[in-house]
C-alpha cells in the first residue's frame, strides 16, 4: 500500500477530490427543497445518500487500487457476463422509471446495470486487445469486442436509454480507433461501418421510423424554448432562467429560485444550472476547466502506460467522462434531447458515482504501475 500511495498521480487525485466536494455540497443545495416540499423527506436526504455513495466508492476504490491491472482484465470477463445477463433480466422483470426500464429497485437504492457495463466493457476490451495484440491484423480479433459492444448497446436501446446508448457506442468506437491495427484493415472497417450506417439511415427514412422517440424529438428546443414554457420547452427554459439569474457571481449558495420545483431534476440532470445560478458563471467556468484538467491527466497517464491494456483503459475512461459532460451539457442547453445522463462529479446518483470513482481509481492504478515499471527499468 505504501508503494501505491507514493506513486499515485496527485494532481488528478486533488482535482478529482475538489470536484467531488463541490458536487456533494451542490447536491445538498439543489435537493433540499424538492426533498422537503415534494417528497416530505428530510432536507438532508439526498446529501446523506450521496455521501454514502462516495464512502462506498472510496472503500471499493481502496480495494481495487491494491490489485494489478492484469487482475482487472481477468475479473472483467466474469463481470461482463454477469452484468450483460442483468441487462437481459432487466428487460424481462424491470419496472419503468422516467419512461425507461433501466434500474433494479433494491429497496433503499437502485442498481443501474448500464452504468456499470460501461466501465466493465472498457476494462474487458482493453484486456482482450492486450491478449491478442499479436493478432490485430485479423478481422475476427479486431472486431470481436466491437460486436460485443454493439450487442450491449442494443440491449440499452431497448430500455430505452438514448443517452447511455450514445455514450456506450462512442466508447466502443473510440477504443476501436485507439487500437494499433494496420491502417488498411482499419480503413476498410470504417468504410464498411459508414456504408452500413447510411443504408440503415435510408431504411429508417423510407419506413418513417426513428431511433429517437417523439418525446425526445420534441426536446430539441434550442430555438426560443421559452416560447414553449408550458409544453416541451419547460425544462430547457427553466435551465436558461437559472443560468441567467446567476450572472457572473451568482445569487449565493442556497439561493437558487429555480430549484423550487421549477426544474424537474435540479440535483441530477440540471445541477449545473443550479450551480451557475447560485455560484455564478465564474465558478461554472472553473468547473469546466477542472474537467479539462482531469481529462488531460487521464490522457497523459494513458500515453505513458507500459502496456496496450493500460493505455486503452485510460483512453476509454477519458471518453467515458467526456461523453457524460458533453451529453449532459448539450441537453441542458437544448442542443440535444435531455436524456437523463448525470454530470460527472456533480449529479446525484449511486451507480454513476461509484462507477466514476472506480474509473478514476483504475487510472490511478495505471499511473502507479507506470512509475513502478520505470523505476524497475532504471534500477
Amino acid at each position: 500500500m505504501k508503494k501505491v500511495i507514493k506513486n499515485i498521480d496527485y494532481p488528478l487525485l486533488i482535482v478529482s477530490a475538489i470536484l467531488f466536494a463541490i458536487g456533494l455540497i451542490m447536491v445538498f443545495s439543489s435537493s433540499n427543497v424538492i426533498a422537503y416540499m415534494a417528497q416530505a423527506a428530510s432536507p438532508y436526504n439526498y446529501f446523506l445518500k450521496q455521501a454514502g455513495f462516495l464512502v462506498i466508492g472510496l472503500a471499493l476504490g481502496i480495494f481495487i487500487i491494491c490489485r494489478t491491472t492484469k487482475f482487472y482484465g481477468i475479473a472483467s470477463w466474469f463481470l461482463l457476463l454477469l452484468i450483460g445477463a442483468s441487462l437481459v433480466l432487466l428487460l424481462a422483470i424491470g419496472q419503468a422509471k422516467n419512461q425507461a426500464v433501466s434500474w433494479f429497485d433494491l429497496g433503499p437504492i437502485n442498481f443501474q446495470p448500464s452504468e456499470f457495463i460501461k466501465i466493465v466493457y472498457i476494462v474487458w476490451a482493453a484486456s482482450f486487445y492486450e491478449l491478442n495484440k499479436k493478432g490485430l491484423d485479423s478481422y475476427s480479433k479486431v472486431l470481436f469486442p466491437v460486436f460485443v459492444g454493439l450487442g450491449i448497446a442494443f440491449l440499452i436501446m431497448l430500455q430505452p436509454d438514448l443517452g447511455t446508448a450514445i455514450i456506450f457506442i462512442t466508447i466502443v468506437g473510440m477504443i476501436f480507433l485507439a487500437v494499433p491495427t494496420p491502417k488498411v484493415l482499419k480503413g476498410k472497417i470504417i468504410f464498411a461501418a459508414v456504408g452500413l450506417l447510411m443504408v440503415l439511415a435510408i431504411f429508417l427514412l423510407a419506413s418513417g421510423k426513428s431511433v429517437i422517440q417523439k418525446r425526445q424529438l420534441e426536446r430539441f428546443d434550442y430555438t426560443r424554448p421559452c416560447d414553449k414554457l408550458l409544453t416541451t420547452g419547460n425544462q430547457v427554459c427553466n435551465g436558461y432562467i437559472a443560468i441567467n439569474n446567476g450572472g457572473l457571481t451568482g445569487l449565493g449558495l442556497g439561493n437558487s429560485t429555480q430549484k423550487y420545483l421549477y426544474l424537474p431534476e435540479p440535483y441530477t440532470d440540471f445541477i449545473f444550472a443550479v450551480i451557475v445560478e447560485e455560484l455564478g458563471a465564474i465558478v461554472g467556468i472553473a468547473i469546466l476547466l477542472m474537467y479539462m484538467f482531469v481529462l488531460y491527466r487521464i490522457l497523459a497517464i494513458g500515453r505513458k502506460a507500459p502496456t496496450l491494456r493500460d493505455g486503452l483503459m485510460c483512453y476509454g475512461i477519458a471518453v467515458y467522462i467526456f461523453m457524460h459532460i458533453a451529453v449532459n451539457l448539450l441537453g441542458l442547453f437544448g442542443l440535444m434531447p435531455m436524456t437523463g445522463v448525470p454530470l460527472p462529479f456533480m449529479s446525484y446518483g449511486g451507480s454513476y458515482t461509484v462507477c466514476l470513482m472506480v474509473s478514476l481509481v483504475i487510472v490511478e492504478r495505471v499511473a502507479v504501475e507506470t512509475k513502478l515499471s520505470r523505476k524497475k527499468k532504471n534500477s
